[in-house]
């Protein structure tokens, strides 16, 4: 599968968006913040959305190691999985 860089990108109006650096499709993740949560947040908007985005990153990853795992095991006795 071909790679693309991406950019997080603040369209100044209180969004942010992360879209394919190439081109000008629509963007992949919106980040909405409300005037209230900006005024909290000051000039870190930003930071923060970035954030949020590599933590989305990290947890569809995770999920996706352990769908991968669950399907190797499918041979083997499947033990519950307990979230806490």
């Amino acid at each position: 599968m071909p790679t693309s860089v991406l950019e997080i990108v603040d369209l100044g109006d209180g969004e942010i968006v992360l879209r394919r650096a190439e081109g000008e499709s629509d963007p992949l993740v919106r980040i909405r913040f409300s005037d209230e949560s900006r005024v909290y947040l000051m000039d870190n908007t930003l930071e923060v959305a970035r954030a949020m985005i590599q933590a989305g990153i990290e947890a569809a990853s995770n999920l996706s190691t352990v769908e991968e795992a669950d399907e190797a095991d499918t041979d083997q006795e499947i033990a519950p999985r307990v979230l806490h």
